[in-house]
């Protein structure tokens, strides 16, 4: 199976360069490219790819508002992983909470750029949870936990524990381990998490779960 990418960024240096590395591999290939926020909408639609990614500071349309567009406009969409210089940068944050699966550095080295992409293609383990940590921490700043944050969610007893892990980076295959279950039951629980927070992935509810204090972030 290939998975499909759209490279989004006002640099065609940058373009190019993400270009060759993906088509390098052989299970993964670059369909469509954009140069500006405004233009992903009419790109994605064309070529319908697996992953889109997205520079976070474009000159018209930035990221973030280029990340709700798509999320807003498509059902399936695609999903998006954010590149950016600073990792530490608002617009990160809030593309994350935007919608955006994850976030990577433009200075990440060739394998783990094709990593995270599969990674993110694939939806069952978080993509670097600890710099989603810090992101929140930064964001969300010093609060005490309220374990009690989720409960308009109405998670069970499991589907709390589920979501614990979730936060820390497991699989679904690790989480199975950990808790001793069977794998399809821990796809259920993690499916039934995410439909009781609104969450489109792993990623918004673990970001839902650090805001609310249900997992504290010290």
């Amino acid at each position: 199976m290939t998975l499909s990418v759209v490279v989004v960024d006002d640099e065609p240096l940058i373009r190019s360069g993400l270009r060759a590395i993906i088509n390098a591999e052989p299970d993964l290939t670059v369909v469509g490219e954009a140069a500006d926020g405004a233009e992903v909408l009419p790109v994605v639609r064309r070529t319908n790819p697996d992953v889109v990614l997205m520079d976070v500071r474009m000159p018209a349309v930035d990221g973030i508002q280029a990340t709700r567009l798509l999320l807003d406009s498509l059902n399936p969409a695609p999903r998006v992983l954010v590149v950016t210089t600073f990792e530490n940068d608002d617009y990160v944050y809030d593309a994350l909470r935007a919608g955006a699966s994850g976030f990577l550095l433009k200075r990440t080295p060739p394998d783990d750029i094709i990593a995270a992409i599969r990674t993110v293609a694939g939806s069952e383990s978080l993509l670097f949870p600890e710099a989603i940590r810090a992101l929140a921490l930064a964001h969300v700043g010093a609060q005490p936990s309220r374990p009690a944050g989720l409960d308009a969610y109405q998670l069970t007893d499991r589907e709390q524990e589920v979501l614990r892990l979730m936060a820390r980076g497991l699989s679904n295959a690790e989480i199975a381990a950990e808790l001793i279950l069977g794998l399809q039951t821990v796809k259920t629980h993690v499916a039934n998490v995410l439909a009781k927070l609104n969450a489109r992935d792993r990623t918004q509810a673990v970001i839902k779960a650090y805001e609310s204090g249900f997992v504290p972030l010290h």
